[in-house]
């Protein structure tokens, strides 16, 4: 039995590994590839796995793994900040999908009334796996339609333990409401135990665990702690996956989260194309053959309803309207909880075989188009608020939130986006006098800034009609400071054709896209990941006394060649074999002159301070003023700073020097 386990597992990463390698020189995704050769191994397929429970076990490891690694990415600070999604948006979603759905399977499939609840359970709930996958790979987890479809998400796994609670019911095979409240209450105190112990039980593991000095034990441990409370609330009626990311949420709040997610990170890329390939053995070729008009038919409208569905759940909490467009984009396909849903709905008759059919063949479908519907989204997501007239929704906002932009500035700066990056340049360009205007989509943060007086203004910057507002045509510069890589692009073009003039300063994660930002327009593309580099070599520089000038030489041709230079840095041999020996050893220290010192009233000339000791001085701050190379007849005052140089030895007789009476009888030697 363990030989075919073997076996089964060889056949499985031997063919998956091909078609993901064929795939990928066709630049598709890898989720498409793990799916593909789930239907080619399954039993509906060329036969080779014959039984998929035998991979059903990993693939639910998988799923563990990466909720595990997402919740070790989030924190309860975090987990908060997306409170209006998950309980503003998610509600919306979840009720408008199963009301919708409901609606449609009693009157056009002439369904019951349960049967007809149960199927908006299961067209709901969207895949977790999937989605939070492409929006790591896109680098955009943190982009405001990632941050909604994540908030979306939680709230659809918290609510599959009711529909599970509530499917016996619908088929009335019992269970009553006093039994679904006891569930509930006991679920919500499983929520708040895992919690406290985020504070208190697990940082204080951790540490003593760490203390030990073996990464084997650390690794042990966090994986005890991911799979164990993942075990532990499924015990109590919560599912798998959330429970993982409760785990990786506790463990996020200590300081080793960054060494979890290392250590876990290749155990989770492995287990999880199990679970796609899993789901992939679901799909029936035969079936799909017979009933290929149904299913299509059915793609459409779960794709099309639940994308509606979605992006009105997502306006109605509040978010900007290209960003609730696409959020629902990402949410459209069907979830892996609703299999399981599916089943339990089957075996308690609200399913028949011919419908539990359609729906497995419609939902793997869905999912295998995800990638390419969320690769196309953007673009179609703009012609949709181009042509239909969807900017009324955007105009009723601004108005509700009395928004009267700018009418009147000129030669200004455009900063769109205020996180870390357009905050601190909103603070350096009002101490620096340069008027300044922001654009934001996040009304919160709108509503806040302005009352400590932010000329800051609520709007999508991919609309031109928002960045004419602006003063597209007056302004100097533009800054885009946004984590969303699409709108970035589409802001630099429209922008640039607003105005052949102004600016563009953009600031982008990624090196790979400032190639594309500067044939859109952009004038200067600053790559996150670069300018790390940038700030670690130069300070390695600095350390091996490489001279500054040749520093910044290096830098500014790195910036010059938009970053290409950084693959190619060569620097003169003799900086880093002789590492300037007449510079090795020396240092610098500054020196307080005290209230009452002896050393008030002399001058530099008066204390023979570099003769006596080989310590030099070589400023001299005065309250807020410096003196570079302090002349001679320099005489210090009581509260001067003096800047020494110098070797160790020398800088140590220098203060030495400084604080005994010995320079008084030098001075009256000489």
């Amino acid at each position: 039995m363990e030989l075919e386990f073997l076996k089964s597992l060889v056949i499985i990463f031997g063919v998956s590994a091909i078609v993901v390698f064929a795939l990928g020189r066709l630049k598709m995704p890898s989720i498409v590839g793990f799916l593909i050769a789930g239907v080619i191994l399954g039993p509906h397929g060329f036969g080779f796995i014959k039984d998929v429970h035998e991979v059903e076990l990993l693939a639910e490891i998988g799923v563990i793994l990466l909720m595990f690694t997402i919740g070790l990415e989030f924190s309860l600070k975090n987990l908060m900040m997306l409170r209006s999604y998950v309980f503003g948006g998610g509600i919306i979603q979840i009720a408008l999908t199963v009301f919708a759905v409901a609606v449609m399977s009693l009157f056009c499939l002439n369904q019951r009334i349960n049967a007809a609840i149960f199927d908006g359970f299961l067209v709901a709930l969207s895949s977790t796996a999937i989605v939070i996958k492409l929006l790591m790979d896109r680098a955009e987890i943190n982009s405001p339609h990632g941050r909604s479809s994540v908030g979306i998400l939680i709230f659809q796994d918290l609510c599959v333990v009711p529909f599970m609670l509530l499917t016996p019911i619908l088929a009335g095979n019992g269970g009553s409401l006093q039994d679904i409240a006891f569930t509930m209450l006991k679920s919500f105190g499983v929520l708040a135990a895992v919690l406290i112990g985020a504070r208190w039980a697990v940082p204080f593991v951790l540490h003593e665990i760490v203390k030990t000095r073996s990464r084997e034990l650390f690794i042990i441990t966090i994986i005890l702690l991911c799979i164990g409370t993942a075990f532990f609330t499924s015990k109590l009626g919560l599912s798998l996956a959330l429970g993982a990311f409760l785990a990786g949420i506790v463990i996020s709040e200590s300081e080793y989260a960054s060494q979890a997610i290392a250590d876990i990170m290749p155990f989770k890329e492995s287990f999880i194309g199990l679970f796609f390939i899993s789901i992939g053995m679901l799909m029936d070729i035969s079936f799909l053959k017979g009933n290929i008009v149904t299913v299509i038919g059915a793609v459409i409208s779960i794709i099309v309803l639940k994308t509606i569905i979605a992006a009105t759940a997502s306006v109605l909490s509040g978010q900007p309207l290209r960003t609730s467009i696409l959020s629902g984009f990402y949410l459209s396909q069907i979830g892996e909880f609703s299999f399981v849903l599916a089943i339990a709905g089957k075996n308690a008759g609200l399913l028949e075989e011919y419908g539990y059919q359609i729906f497995l063949s419609a939902s793997v479908i869905t999912m295998l188009l995800t990638p390419f519907i969320i690769s196309i989204s953007p673009r179609v997501s703009e012609y949709l608020i181009r042509v239909l007239p969807l900017r009324s929704f955007e105009r009723i906002k601004r108005k509700r939130m009395r928004e009267e932009f700018p009418s009147k500035r000129s030669e200004h700066v455009i900063i769109i986006g205020f996180g870390i990056n357009g905050s601190n340049l909103a603070k350096v360009l009002k101490e620096s006098g340069i008027s300044y205007v922001v654009l934001e989509m996040n009304a919160n943060t709108v509503k806040k800034m302005r009352k400590k007086g932010e000329p800051i203004y609520y709007g999508d910057g991919t609309s031109a009609e928002i960045l004419h507002k602006m003063g597209i045509h007056k302004a100097k510069v533009l800054v885009v400071a946004i984590s969303d890589a699409a709108a970035t692009r589409r802001i630099v073009q429209i922008a640039r054709q607003e105005n052949r003039d102004i600016h563009i300063i953009v600031r982008t994660r990624y090196v790979i896209e400032v190639e594309d930002l500067l044939k859109l327009g952009a004038n200067e593309v600053i790559p996150e990941e670069f300018e790390t580099s940038i700030e670690i070599f130069s300070r390695v520089l600095h350390h091996y006394h490489v001279p500054r000038n040749v520093i910044a030489e290096h830098i500014d041709n790195i910036r010059k060649d938009s970053y290409s230079a950084l693959r190619r840095v060569e620097l003169p041999g003799r900086y880093l074999t002789e590492r300037h020996e007449f510079l090795k050893d020396i240092e610098t220290e500054t020196y307080l002159i005290k209230e009452g010192s002896h050393i008030s009233g002399h001058s530099i000339r008066e204390l023979h301070l570099r003769a006596e000791t080989g310590a030099t001085i070589i400023a001299v701050q005065r309250g807020e003023e410096v003196h570079q190379n302090p002349p001679p007849d320099f005489v210090f005052k009581s509260g001067d700073v003096i800047l020494l140089i110098g070797k160790r030895k020398d800088i140590n007789n220098a203060i030495e020097y400084l604080e005994s009476e010995r320079f008084l009888v030098t001075r009256y030697h000489r």
